[in-house]
């Protein structure tokens, strides 16, 4: 095998990608990222969606809740993010559950209105006790080498939790602590966004994905990127070339050798097909990409979620004389989600059925960052909205994927509509050509666009931020391994991946650096 001719090659400019380059050239490695997109970003990116509108949408990922603000300080980036007032509002019939974050009050007079007592909002209180609890003790360990299990409980020192979120499936522990449909089911939204799976799978899937989202930050706070996604990769970008790194766009890597000690990355640009060596390569992109380049095989995984976009002109009026529109969009707006409701979507899903009422959820960015908007478009009250719909596995979309979307989009907005005095319809922005402002992006989509398999988001299933097995190589201690020494996981696919985070890249570049 040929010489190295960097020390390290990293595939894909998304964020992971860039958080790795950026530490490694830092630490004065010669690095070279191969982008296939003609940016960089990924996932990452703000993006004027629709035609004649000034707009930068966050069209893919939208919110931060894992980046480490060690991360930021380490690499000076200039970048900033705004918490949210509002956590949530879930409509119900002609009224809501308000979960203000601003005032304990409102909150528990809305938990007393729906449910009928106040025992929920006290029940409520102790449980996000403990996840932040959790928070505070597991968080910081994202970007530390990965402790063995039993390191990780003394850790937590709590056995309570430990057994909630480590031991049994959580659909158990969120039954025992609260009565009312609805709260169980803004509990359990947490476990399910972006993971096909049910509140009692014997697999814990689903008590991973909730660890992820109630752990960000040591707080479980989910913030807003002032400027969008690009904003952050924009930043990330900018550090990686100050520092030193090589970045080419309109690269696709097509296939990595290595012997162990050298790798060789082979990839196609404009000027035809180009070999690179190096000493290690970092491979942003999912396991079962990474095993196609190799030449390997992999199990492929399954994305489920419906993701939306769309600008309006004015937000909608509520049912709820009660809440006004920009409390209750300013957080997570949550519909048909009570725990019957997402049980049931699952189980329709699961014999191959688009949902009925499908589960989804909106934020709107512009409510907390007005920014993303030209002074006029605020001016004018537009805004922009995201929803991210849960249960929709891409096996749905197999064999009709239009006929599939185009209902999936029309039962989505029908849910959405069941709880607002006006269709959402009337309140988007048209074009220039008359044409709706919406996007909507299936899993087959998202595989298309993103390199995604399946559509997952995170890659592959999430995993509990711990060493299950007794490799002490820097790789495996940093949970960036693959079967290759010199090949490791910087993105989603790696131990403690998953949302916007660069805790991938963050551990990749530490493997690295302590190889040596």
């Amino acid at each position: 095998m040929t010489r190295a001719g960097y020390d390290v090659i990293v595939v894909g400019g998304g964020h992971n990608g860039l958080v790795a380059a950026a530490y490694l050239a830092r630490a004065g490695r010669s690095v070279l990222v191969l982008e296939r997109a003609d940016h960089t970003g990924g996932a990452a990116v703000s993006e004027r969606v629709f035609p004649g509108f000034d707009a930068r949408l966050s069209r893919y990922s939208y919110l931060v809740s894992l980046l480490p603000q060690r991360i930021a300080r380490d690499l000076d980036l200039s970048f900033e993010t705004r918490k949210r007032r509002v956590s949530s509002y879930t409509p119900i019939g002609n009224t809501g559950l308000l979960v203000d974050n601003g005032s304990e009050a409102a909150t528990r007079d809305s938990f007393a209105q729906i449910t009928g007592s106040e025992r929920d909002y006290t029940a409520w209180q102790r449980f996000y006790a403990m996840t932040g609890h959790l928070a505070e003790r597991v968080f910081p360990t994202l970007t530390q080498p990965l402790p063995t299990r039993a390191e990780l409980q003394r850790r937590v020192d709590d056995s309570a939790a430990w057994d909630a979120i480590f031991e049994r499936p959580l659909g158990e522990s969120v039954e025992a602590t609260f009565t009312d449909d609805t709260v169980r089911g803004v509990v359990l939204t947490d476990a399910l966004i972006g993971t096909f799976t049910h509140a009692h799978d014997p697999s814990l899937r689903q008590n991973r994905c909730f660890l992820y989202h109630v752990i960000g930050g040591g707080t479980g706070d989910w913030d807003v990127p002032v400027g969008g996604m690009g904003a952050l990769t924009g930043a990330l970008a900018a550090a990686a070339r100050t520092a030193g790194a090589e970045i080419r766009t309109g690269c696709l890597v097509t296939g990595i050798e290595t012997d162990g000690g050298t790798a060789e990355v082979r990839f196609a640009d404009r000027n035809g097909e180009g070999v690179a060596a190096a000493r290690h390569v970092l491979v942003n992109a999912a396991p079962y990409v990474l095993a196609g380049l190799l030449g390997e095989q992999a199990g492929k995984p399954e994305g489920a979620q419906l993701k939306i976009n769309m600008l309006l002109r004015r937000l909608p009026k509520l049912r709820d004389p009660r809440v006004d529109p920009r409390t209750a969009f300013a957080g997570t707006f949550h519909i048909a989600e009570s725990a019957t409701q997402l049980e049931r979507a699952y189980r329709e899903a699961s014999a191959g059925e688009l949902p009925a009422a499908p589960p989804s959820e909106i934020y709107c960015h512009t409510l907390t960052d007005e920014s993303i908007l030209a002074p006029e478009l605020n001016e004018r009250g537009f805004h922009t909205l995201t929803l991210f719909g849960l249960h929709t596995p891409a096996r749905l979309f197999a064999d009709d994927p239009r006929g599939a979307k185009d209902r999936l989009v029309d039962a989505t907005l029908a849910q959405l509509d069941s709880v607002l005095a006006e269709p959402i319809r009337d309140c988007l922005a048209l074009d220039g050509e008359g044409n709706p402002c919406l996007e909507a992006r299936t899993p087959v989509e998202l595989e298309h666009e993103l390199s995604m398999p399946g559509g997952h988001i995170f890659h592959a299933d999430l995993a509990f931020p711990y060493r299950a097995d007794t490799d002490d190589t820097p790789a495996a201690r940093w949970g960036v391994a693959t079967g290759h020494p010199n090949i490791l996981l910087c993105g989603a696919g790696a131990v403690r991946g998953g949302g916007v985070s660069g805790i991938g890249g963050h551990n990749a570049a530490m493997a690295v650096l302590e190889q040596g």
